[in-house]
């Protein structure tokens, strides 16, 4: 009997330690419980809604609150993503990072997952630095929790990794003169996603033991142009302490960025256009219709014909009051420490001159500006002939966030250790706001250098 009772209370106080080491927490919305990570010392929240879905009437307008929900959330899976022509097997990037298929598209879609040290999880006073990742993809592609993607390593290292979903394409980014006559502006809900996403952070992180005056922003390609939007957006430069911008160009990106002297009416005319020739004539029509034709929308308009139409950013005087260039220059842009850089073989503007241009602008502010440049060529194999060697874009991604494991490709403890040494640089530079090498400055303009070190 005696054993019986001790083996009960064993019991008991084992659930115990494990419900304090997971506890229940409560955010906008209602109460969240997460799962433990890969390595039993992290603790993954998964799916958590950080805005109200956008269907049916919220469809092309501004994220709202997150509805209440009853009970506890148990956050043991990734949210839906945004509705996307994803990358198919067979394709560069669709072997290299999306083997395994597209997951389930949803218009909603507004979900974003929080890694955290177990044991600071619940404590506010803990105060850790935060770090929320913008996916890349040409504002049309991606999701937050891909196979490179995972925060194990970085809360290990005692930054909170946030990673989130935002609307794309057609859904994130559609001008149109009748929604332009209803809000006063139109486009940009995919940016307005990021920003109620870093607003969530902001307000809810303590929670998880994170710091809300110590919140990194980062991203790669698409992702990084967001953080330079972020940057300068009045509705979120005041809610970041830091910025990663990898592989997202410096200035002078005209072709790709957003440009001053660009009326809304520009980008109204072509969204109607697109609408017009998938015979939505009226935003009654364009939110009645399925989110399967209005996805289709874009593929459409190419295939008859009519050209590609890209959907973007742009300024429209409320979310983007000024592009990117004139905002470094007056210095409207958030005065906070910035790590910038690129891959070897990237794509032609995004790496180079126009990062070392922005680099010495930074410089020549007064603000601390980090510039560095990824040459590792991946190594490949011959189960896969059609892979790319070398520095491509996004080959960086394995590396910084310690997800080699996850690839098929033959890495070797060369390729282990650079992944180290780029993990403790970036997670470094949330916690201090220097990754660990010296500030580019005009007169020197340093640039670190990420190859794996020969024998």
């Amino acid at each position: 009997m005696k054993k019986t009772t001790l083996l009960l209370l064993c019991g008991l106080l084992m659930a115990a330690g494990c419900t304090s080491g997971n506890p229940v927490l409560s955010v906008s919305g209602g109460k969240v419980k997460g799962v433990l990570g890969d390595s039993r010392e992290v603790i993954v929240y998964k799916g958590i809604p950080y805005a109200a879905p956008p269907v049916g009437d919220l469809r092309w307008k501004a994220p709202q609150p997150v509805p209440a929900w009853e009970g506890v959330r148990e956050c043991a899976d990734f949210g839906p993503i945004a509705w996307q022509p994803g990358n198919a097997p067979g394709t560069f990037y669709g072997d290299e990072f999306y083997w395994e298929g597209t997951p389930e598209q949803s218009e909603d879609c507004l979900y974003l997952n929080v890694w955290a040290p177990a044991g600071t999880v619940g404590k506010k006073a803990a105060r850790l630095p935060v770090a929320m990742w913008i996916h890349g993809g040409a504002y049309m592609n991606g999701y937050g929790h891909e196979v490179t993607m995972d925060g194990d390593a970085w809360a290990r290292r005692g930054v909170i990794l946030v990673t989130i979903n935002y609307r794309l394409g057609t859904f994130g980014f559609l001008s149109h003169p009748e929604l332009t006559a209803e809000q006063g502006q139109s486009g940009n809900y995919g940016t307005m996603d990021q920003i109620a996403a870093l607003q969530w952070v902001h307000d809810n992180i303590a929670a998880f033991g994170g710091d809300p005056d110590n919140i990194t922003v980062f991203g790669q390609s698409a992702g990084a142009m967001s953080v330079k939007t972020l940057l300068i957006s009045p509705l979120s430069k005041d809610l970041l302490a830091k910025a990663i911008i990898q592989s997202g160009g410096g200035i002078g990106l005209r072709s790709l960025a957003p440009a001053n002297d660009i009326p809304q009416s520009f980008y109204d005319n072509q969204g109607k256009a697109l609408m017009d020739n998938a015979g939505l004539t009226t935003l009654q029509q364009m939110r009645a219709a399925s989110a399967e034709a209005v996805f289709g929308v874009s593929g459409k308009y190419t295939a008859d014909g009519k050209g590609f139409v890209m959907l973007s950013p742009h300024t429209d005087g409320k979310v983007l009051t000024e592009d990117f260039d004139h905002a470094l220059f007056d210095g409207s842009i958030a005065q906070v420490p910035v790590m910038i850089g690129y891959n070897k073989d990237d794509m032609g503007i995004l790496a180079g001159a126009s990062v070392d241009r922005f680099c010495a602008v930074r410089d020549s502010l007064g603000c601390p500006v980090y510039e560095y440049e990824f040459l590792r060529e991946l190594p490949t194999d011959e189960a896969h002939p059609s892979s790319a060697a070398g520095a491509f874009h996004s080959a960086e991604l394995w590396y910084m966030f310690g997800t080699l494991g996850k690839s098929w490709r033959p890495f070797t403890e060369a390729d282990y250790r650079l992944s180290e040494r780029m993990l403790d640089a970036w997670t470094g530079f949330c916690k201090s706001g220097n990754p660990g090498w010296e500030a580019y400055k005009r007169e020197r303009p340093f640039k670190e250098a990420f190859d794996i070190d020969l024998p």
